[in-house]
């Protein structure tokens, strides 16, 4: 791809991005519906312990089994040395 289509195609991806975020309005996230019945809201480090900590260790604790649980044996084999004729 040469230059022109490569600023092209970054152009309109820009473009849309900035569309959908001015059309995009959050005006509505203000208003509550009937039977909206919000908790109450989380620290900081709740949040981070939630949604960042957790799933490094839930994939830490995963990534932790197979390698345990792998029963597959590590070779490293040579190539055969040919016979000469």
């Amino acid at each position: 791809m040469d230059k022109k289509n490569a600023l092209r195609a970054g152009a309109l991806a820009a473009g849309t991005t900035l569309m959908m975020l001015l059309m995009s309005s959050p005006a509505l996230a203000l208003t509550r519906d009937d039977g909206d019945d919000p908790g109450t809201g989380l620290s900081v480090i709740e949040t981070l312990g939630l949604f960042v900590i957790l799933p490094i260790a839930i994939f830490a604790a995963i990534v932790g089994l197979v390698m345990v649980l792998d029963r597959s044996a590590y070779r490293v084999t040579k190539p055969k040395a040919k016979a000469r004729a």
